[in-house]
């Protein structure tokens, strides 16, 4: 099988990692029981996601030019994906502070840092976009940014994917161009007013959508009447933060290989699922042989 062409534009933060036995309420002090410092970011764990699903990955992103930057790049390099397009900035880089409970639960502060200044997209990351298969993209970066990219994408018959996180109102010209739409119970309802119990309303706003709903698995469907509820994949919960990422870079492989998109959806929860058996996001992002596993044991 051919290996689909990914490209990933979007965010790459260094996640700053503490686990507790319960997140913190506001002005509580609680004592951690272990800290990890994991590259992270939607925008490179989605690349390192689609990597290693089994797609040909580049990211386009910037980072700073602190110690943080150069360790994001290296990490990011390393795991495969295509980072020679990776700015770098003069400051500092991205940062998310991430506190985890003992039922993998989460908090998450994020900082931009280089992130927000990603604007502007040269032609060389114009012609990378082009030549995709798939564009995904996230909002941890400019929107104006994301809508550039998403118009180029549109024009050269390459297939958007937004997962539209964190949630925000969105302009009519990116959502024009998107294909398929990924988003959370809270983004979904920022979004459209939409939730689990009516989440055809997403429709209004995409011509195709997911739904994710966590251990309850995800919804799918499309304009043409598509409406489909994949159960959740049960596994043993650590760490929940990239469940998400791991979900939209296997969902981006699956339907750049050509998969009817109810089946792409089962394949990505199974590596959502496979993804939250770990502590610390981008090192938690499944392998395909995970995935399958997962798949095959719970969509025969």
């Amino acid at each position: 099988m051919t290996r689909p062409r990914v490209v990933v534009v979007g965010s790459a933060n260094m996640d700053l990692v503490a686990t507790a036995p319960a997140l913190p309420r506001p002005g509580e002090t609680v004592l951690g029981t272990d800290f990890v410092t994991v590259p992270g970011g939607k925008g490179a764990n989605q690349a390192i996601a689609a990597v290693r699903a089994g797609g040909d990955c580049a990211f386009l992103g910037a980072i700073g030019s602190d110690s943080f930057g150069v360790t994001l790049k290296a990490r990011i390099g390393a795991a495969g994906v295509d980072a020679s397009q990776v700015r770098v900035l003069y400051g500092a880089s991205g940062v998310a502070v991430i506190v985890v409970d003992a039922d993998g639960e989460n908090t998450i502060v994020v900082t931009p840092g280089a992130n927000g200044a990603f604007t502007g997209l040269t032609e060389p990351e114009l012609i990378t976009i082009r030549d995709a298969d798939v564009l995904v993209a996230q909002l941890e970066i400019p929107v104006e940014t994301v809508t550039e990219a998403a118009l180029a994408a549109r024009a050269a018959g390459t297939r958007v994917v937004l997962n539209a996180a964190p949630a925000r109102q969105l302009p009519g010209e990116l959502l024009d161009a998107v294909d398929l739409l990924v988003v959370n119970e809270v983004e979904a309802q920022e979004l459209a007013g939409a939730g689990r119990d009516n989440p055809e309303a997403l429709l209004r706003v995409a011509p195709r959508a997911v739904l994710t709903l966590g251990a309850g698995g995800a919804w799918y469907g499309d304009r043409d009447g598509t409406s489909v509820r994949v159960p959740g994949v049960p596994v043993e919960t650590v760490d929940s933060t990239a469940a998400g990422d791991a979900f939209t870079g296997a969902l981006a492989v699956a339907w750049g290989e050509g998969r009817e998109l109810p089946d792409a959806v089962r394949w990505a929860c199974a590596a959502g699922a496979a993804c939250v058996r770990r502590l610390g996001a981008s090192v938690s992002l499944p392998h395909r042989p995970d995935i399958e596993a997962l798949y095959e044991a719970h969509f025969p």
